[in-house]
């Protein structure tokens, strides 16, 4: 980071989830964090490094390049539990920190202890959950300064690995059944409208199924669209616009965007 040009524009990419890409690419700086700050989440010791974890449980140590996954796992196998939602984010821990990803009930910053972030000069801070807002898929650092999570402290109750594992397994066995995870996509599309559920709104618009060029709006999961051969990013980010227009036109919602749209479109 340190040296890079104050009107570079950065991004940080991990598994790139929630990610598109236009067709012009981006013009900056990528990050990979996939693999780049340690694969192994580490177990601490209650109260190490002045955080305050429950009293009995486990604290997990992850690089922001970890899949989250991996944590569900490893928190599992060393006596935690309340980590096996994180089996169904198919996305990093950077990712998942900065968006507040969730699912099956979890929430990342319902975990959250502490965070390591790395600024554009290449200064490390560490932070605690208070300097951040949180809410729904929404994270924002109260001061507003540019920063990027290099890693978190994350900590979970006490639990039973067996049953721990056996829920991974249901909740795995649950997004194949539920998700077009055979066909290239970004994971959902928009964030859930409070009281509601994007995919049904989709669904009740008649949009299930529906294509632009090679992209569509998954016949299994209304709320992801799939490259069903030959997609380009403007394929897809046109099917998006469509959906979007059509749910609000035709019930009033405004559905928000849960995947992010980066870099340019392609000329000529």
């Amino acid at each position: 980071m340190k040296g890079l040009d104050a009107r570079t524009p950065v991004l940080f990419v991990g598994l790139g989830s929630n990610l598109l890409v236009r067709d012009g690419g981006f013009h900056g700086a990528v990050v990979l964090t996939h693999r780049a700050f340690g694969d192994r989440p580490l177990v601490l010791a209650s109260g190490t490094s002045g955080l305050s974890p429950m009293d009995s449980g486990v604290v997990c140590a992850a690089g922001a390049g970890v899949p989250a996954p991996h944590v569900a796992r490893f928190v599992a196998k060393h006596g935690g539990g309340g980590a096996e939602w994180l089996a169904g984010i198919p996305g990093t821990v950077g990712g998942a920190l900065a968006m507040n990803a969730g699912c099956y009930g979890g929430e990342t910053w319902n975990h959250v202890t502490e965070v390591e972030t790395i600024d554009r000069a290449g200064n490390l801070h560490r932070r605690g959950p208070r300097e951040y807002e949180t809410g729904y898929r929404h994270v924002r650092l109260r001061t507003n300064a540019e920063e990027w999570f290099v890693s978190a402290h994350l900590a979970f109750p006490a639990g039973k690995t067996d049953a721990a594992m056996a829920r991974i397994r249901e909740l795995l066995a649950r997004r194949v059944a539920t998700q077009p995870l055979n066909q290239p996509n970004a994971g959902s599309v928009f964030r859930n409208p409070e009281g509601d559920h994007a995919a049904r709104l989709i669904e009740a618009c008649g949009l299930k199924g529906f294509a632009i060029g090679g992209a569509q709006v998954s016949p299994k999961h209304a709320n992801f669209i799939v490259n069903a051969g030959g997609a380009t990013a403007a394929d897809i980010e046109s099917l998006v616009d469509h959906v979007q227009a059509t749910v609000e036109a035709r019930t009033g919602i405004g559905l928000v965007r849960e995947v992010r749209i980066v870099g340019e479109p392609r000329h000529g």
